[in-house]
């Protein structure tokens, strides 16, 4: 089953005051999207345009969209980005190019290209992580990741980073509570 994108996240946006949803929203989807307008193949100077362009139509609709269970929200989001990258194209006179055209028809008829659950989930811990890095000293994150993601014992860790092994568990504790607020609304 796909993964899907949190009917809150989408219901926070729809607030266009609450800059942390829409920050976050963009912090989380620009690679995605990014990745989508790099395989359609837009040149590398005018991707972040056609991003731009993708987010200002999300911008324009998310206060009159309506959540369908049965629909994908990411696929709506992709179909948005590949009308973008369509419009690019025509305004650069490069649809009449039949790799660009061929491009795009394969594009729009594969949905093989909308992420599996374990690449969504990846790409969204991936980017949670980068955003929420920020909040904590070196050796806090530092002694996190060596516990959690290498999977390196507390005493260890904590003898490498001249704390104690209880302070590596409160640091552990601490980083994925934080992880788990900045997922809210996105994991299912």
């Amino acid at each position: 089953m796909a993964e899907t994108t949190r009917v809150s996240l989408l219901q926070q946006l729809r607030c266009k005051q609450d800059s942390r949803a829409w920050s976050k929203f963009v912090h989380l989807y620009t690679p995605l999207i990014c990745q989508w307008v790099a395989d359609l193949r837009v040149p590398t100077p005018q991707r972040n345009d056609v991003v731009q362009e993708v987010f200002i139509v999300l911008l324009g609709k998310i206060s009159t969209f309506q959540y369908d269970a049965k629909l994908s929200f990411r696929g709506w989001l992709r179909t948005v980005t590949i009308n973008k990258c369509r419009d690019f194209l025509r305004k650069q006179n490069r649809l009449s190019e039949p790799t660009f055209v061929a491009h795009l028809e394969l594009a729009e008829a594969d949905d093989t290209q909308l992420l599996t659950q374990q690449e969504y989930r990846s790409h969204l811990a991936a980017n949670a992580l980068s955003l929420m890095k920020k909040h904590f000293s070196e050796t806090t994150w530092r002694a996190c990741w060596e516990h959690v993601a290498k999977g390196r014992p507390a005493p260890e860790v904590a003898a490498e980073l001249g704390i104690s092994p209880n302070a590596v568990y409160l640091a552990r504790g601490r980083v994925l509570q934080r992880l788990k607020q900045e997922l809210a609304g996105l994991w299912e």
